[in-house]
């Protein structure tokens, strides 16, 4: 998923970073402020015990899937609905039972009454966020989920599975450049290629793996851990704004919305996203923090300075700072993009600075 300060193209950094920080003894990591989990399934990896947090539901739904399920799938309860799941490996029974989906009847939902040029045609705003069909794909294998669930023909792991990946699958044929901030005005070719429900991948672990979806500076009074890594929001984006279709998908409780985008009425926005809060948050994170070491990510751009933030830090133990130069993410680029839509977006610099602030705990 392309998403806003995602650490994929900096994972090798991290790993090598914090490795030369930590002890041999350390087997427990927390990734505060998870996203996608992109960090957290990396340390998994690696063998830690996982602890992932995040404010937003999405997020907790693609790390229940990814960061909790440690095994394959069984779907057992489904093999009446879907005899095929009898005869078929237990690793392939995931992708039988997307297929299932991918062949079932289409319905009009929340997602196509709102978010599709269809279903809005008559409303106030005309949105473009799915095709008409795409968005009926999403609606009707996200109420056929719900209901397996309701009549408990999967269980929590199985659900949030599912989930997880239809939620991977429809963004990549959303009708965006890469946030629902705003929709394309026309449709872009892979916005008009049909949703196909994908299984995300199981990472096998044999640790007991936690998943949160809370306040961070309310949770992290209550875990202790070997290593702490914070990737907060680094500006005043607001992830609530910026990925509420998403957010919309996973609760799928037909919210109240407004405006051209329809954005959800009540959404979370984080402390970290507010010039006015930021500071006063951070230091009460670091505070309350009970670990062995903590990592914070954060860039050239953000809120914080980096003065401000080593001396916060520098209150809980011995201070350290890593840096990596790296290319801005392509879609923050005003460049053109191969389907003819352009990003309006102008920066000065096209490469910035990841900042890695580092404290052993006294």
């Amino acid at each position: 998923m392309n998403y806003i300060g995602s650490k994929l193209r900096l994972l090798g950094f991290l790993e090598e970073s914090i490795k030369s920080v930590v002890d041999d003894g350390c087997i427990s990591f927390c990734d505060l402020f998870a996203g996608t989990g992109i960090v957290g399934q990396h340390f998994k990896k690696l063998g830690y015990q996982i602890i992932s947090n995040d404010l937003q539901y999405y997020s907790y739904v693609l790390n229940r899937h990814l960061i909790v399920n440690n095994d394959d799938l069984t779907f057992s309860n489904l093999e009446k609905v879907i005899p095929l799941l009898i005869d078929v490996k237990i690793d392939e029974k995931k992708k039988v039972v997307c297929d299932y989906l991918n062949k079932i009847d289409r319905v009009e939902g929340f997602v196509f009454n709102n978010y599709a040029s269809g279903g809005t045609i008559n409303n106030e705003f005309v949105r473009m966020y799915f095709s008409d069909e795409n968005a009926r794909i999403c609606d009707s294998i996200r109420q056929r989920i719900e209901s397996w669930k309701n009549d408990s023909l999967i269980n929590k792991n199985e659900y949030y599975f599912l989930l997880a990946s239809l939620i991977e699958s429809v963004d990549k044929k959303a009708n965006t450049t890469s946030v629902y901030g705003a929709f394309l005005k026309s449709f872009k070719k892979s916005a008009l290629d049909l949703v196909v429900l994908e299984p995300l991948e199981v990472i096998k672990s044999d640790k007991i793996n936690m998943v949160y979806n809370t306040d961070a500076n309310k949770l992290v009074k209550d875990i202790e851990v070997d290593i702490l890594y914070m990737d907060p929001p680094y500006n005043n984006r607001v992830y609530g704004d910026n990925y509420h279709v998403l957010e919309t998908i996973a609760k799928y409780d037909s919210p109240q919305i407004k405006g051209v985008t329809g954005n959800r009425v009540n959404k979370t926005q984080s402390k970290y996203s507010r010039k006015t809060d930021v500071k006063r948050a951070f230091t009460d994170l670091i505070e309350n923090a009970n670990a062995k070491y903590i990592f914070v990510s954060y860039n050239n751009e953000g809120l914080l300075s980096l003065e401000e933030i080593k001396k916060i830090m520098s209150t809980k133990g011995e201070y350290g700072l890593l840096t990596k130069e790296y290319q801005r993410y392509k879609s923050d680029v005003n460049k053109k993009k191969e389907d003819g839509h352009n990003i309006n977006r102008n920066y000065e610099d096209v490469k910035i600075f990841e900042y890695l602030h580092y404290v052993k705990c006294g």
